[in-house]
């Protein structure tokens, strides 16, 4: 067994520097009023000795954690194996890394979690919160709000009570719909059906506002709720070509289930594209370059939207997105609402 080293103290940079503790201190929390001189002093010092601040005790100074709570509405079944969360993650981790900040990943596994998150919240642990993946009735948003948090979301927020002034990271889903619906009926496509994502969910309503946009009142046979997964996207393609065996086009709300869909055809014997276009919503590399064949879909910058809700959250500026000010999901609106909805660009590959 080996000794370790004891850890340098405050008091031995402030020997080191030929400083007093209280100076030592005030560097090392980010404090002002010491002279530009002495803190290279203090800086050099603790780089010398390799001093690593108790993070504990800085808390109490500065009343920060330097670390951010990153709640995630969903079962760790469901995040572990979409990759939309590992973007969103990875935004959002490069973002607080930068600004010396850690991340605190809290995952919702059913209603007996949401207490749990909550109290966590409220205890102290954290200078703020990221939320997304939020379901109508969820709870969360309340909870969190009596914990007293700063809180960004993660897609355009469900309620209307006008009651709750948040803050919000979106794409624009709606027009990326609507891009994605014209482009089938730009190919001569004109039994377009939509697979949407939960409804419960603004992504989802949004993406199926934008279709009804395109194809007015349509068949309501072509129109088939879904989950945002491979396995959702296998059973409503079934359903669909059992309601509607003449689709020759559909958009699928999300690369998973549009994934799905495409090897239900396959089974079924539909050549895509020529019997079937298909596209699908947010351009994850991981899946829409490797489906057969590869998938035409509407983009979204996933990481940037979680590099901009950190940005808001850690108060650095707007993210840098076009604001949608009125909340509608069309892009930059006419009020002056909290929202940042980025655009969204449709990709064209061999499926549509």
């Amino acid at each position: 067994m080996t000794e370790t080293a004891p850890r340098p103290t405050l008091e031995a940079v402030a020997a080191r520097a030929g400083v007093s503790r209280a100076t030592v201190s005030r560097v090392v929390n980010g404090g002002d009023g010491v002279r530009e001189p002495l803190a290279e002093r203090v800086r050099r010092a603790v780089e010398e000795l390799g001093y690593v601040p108790n993070q504990a005790a800085r808390s109490l100074v500065t009343k920060r954690h330097d670390a951010v709570a990153v709640v995630i509405a969903e079962p760790e079944t469901r995040v572990f194996a979409d990759p939309f969360f590992a973007l969103q993650l990875r935004g959002i981790s490069k973002e607080l890394t930068a600004h010396d900040n850690q991340l605190v990943l809290l995952l919702t596994e059913g209603r007996d979690d949401h207490a749990r998150v909550a109290r966590y919240l409220a205890g102290g642990h954290v200078d703020g919160a990221l939320v997304f993946s939020l379901h109508l009735d969820d709870p969360l948003p309340g909870l969190i709000q009596g914990a007293g948090v700063p809180t960004v979301f993660g897609g355009r927020p469900g309620w209307s009570d006008g009651t709750r002034d948040v803050v919000y990271v979106d794409s624009d889903n709606r027009g990326g719909a609507r891009e994605a619906v014209r482009h089938l009926v730009g190919l001569g496509r004109r039994r377009v059906a939509h697979l949407t994502g939960p409804l419960d969910q603004t992504s989802a309503a949004d993406r199926l506002e934008g279709f009804r946009d395109v194809m007015g009142d349509t068949d309501p046979r072509l129109v088939v709720e879904c989950d945002f997964t491979p396995g959702g996207g296998e059973r409503a393609m079934r359903e669909l070509l059992d309601r509607c065996p003449d689709v020759d086009a559909v958009f699928a709300a999300n690369d998973l289930s549009a994934a799905g869909a495409l090897r239900v055809l396959r089974e079924r014997g539909r050549r895509v594209p020529e019997d079937v276009a298909v596209v699908g919503f947010d351009d994850m590399l991981p899946v829409a370059e490797q489906t057969d064949p590869p998938l035409t879909t509407v983009r979204q910058d996933i990481e940037e939207m979680g590099r901009i809700m950190a940005r808001l959250l850690l108060g650095d500026g707007d993210g840098d997105g076009d604001r949608d000010r009125d909340g509608d999901g069309d892009g930059p609106g006419r009020g002056s609402g909290p929202g940042v909805v980025l655009p969204t660009t449709l990709v064209p590959r061999a499926s549509a």
